[in-house]
């Protein structure tokens, strides 16, 4: 694995787990880090699932902006680059990867902070972590593709609180609303998070990155297109050695052993 400044990246048996690596800073996030990140994942080397986390007390509090706001020349333009060049494409292909994604959050998760814990299939967050966009606060709006993935995770009504009053969702509310997967005891959290990857990575994965992906596509398809790429989902999931070792196991009446092929 290759050696970053702002994230670490390591194997841990089939689980692929990158720590945003900033903690003086609750991981703020410079444009480098998701550039980081993005080089990570593209590097699965047969991982079969991947954990993001947070190093400390934070996921992450946001783009770092102290870089972006003195860059020379004009602010809103080094913004746009930032987000085009370096953010979304880290986002974009986190939504493309062929694994499952489970990401742990503790403390804060704001801005493109929040964006990237619910960029995540799972989001398993601790009794101390928040969701925030704070955009509102400071004349900004929502990036990170939030005006997209807020109003579909938990309606327009709540999203529009969300981004238009600039207040924390804490964990407890954000469970409530359906916009993560699970709670848990802050003490517990790395190990809560990492045993669902893991049993993520034990799965049939070639089926489960087809299923996230059709998942993500078919928000932005009607009806007849969303079942005709489920239908071509299928046809490449039957085809794969861990649905015939699934058919097999049913029969046999025994546990599947899935290899991710």
């Amino acid at each position: 694995m290759a050696a970053f400044h702002h994230i670490l990246a390591e194997r841990r048996g089939d689980v692929l787990v990158v720590t945003l690596n900033r903690p003086d800073r609750l991981n703020a996030a410079p444009p480098a880090m998701f550039d980081e990140l993005r080089a990570a994942i593209g590097a699965l080397d047969g991982a079969r699932a991947v954990l993001i986390a947070g190093a400390g007390r934070a996921f992450c509090s946001g783009a770092d902006v102290g870089n972006v706001a003195q860059a020379a020349g004009d602010p809103g333009e080094a913004t746009f680059e930032a987000l085009s060049n370096h953010y979304n494409p880290a986002l974009l292909a986190i939504a493309e990867l062929p694994v499952p994604v489970v990401s742990a959050v503790r403390g804060p998760a704001a801005g493109i902070g929040c964006s990237l814990a619910l960029a995540a299939d799972f989001c398993v967050a601790s009794d101390t972590a928040y969701f925030l966009q704070a955009f509102v606060n400071i004349g900004l709006v929502p990036d990170g593709g939030a005006t997209w993935m807020l109003p579909r995770l938990i309606g327009r009504a709540r999203a529009a609180e969300m981004m238009m009053l600039g207040e924390r969702v804490r964990a407890d509310t954000a469970l409530d609303w359906g916009m993560i997967h699970k709670v848990v005891a802050d003490e517990t959290l790395d190990e809560a998070a990492f045993a669902l990857a893991e049993r993520l990575a034990a799965g049939p994965t070639a089926a489960l990155g087809l299923m996230r992906r059709a998942v993500h596509r078919a928000a932005e398809s009607d009806y007849a297109a969303a079942m005709h790429a489920e239908a071509q989902a299928q046809r490449a999931a039957r085809g794969t050695a861990d649905s015939l070792e699934g058919g097999m196991a049913f029969l046999q009446k025994r546990k599947p052993e899935f290899k991710g092929a």
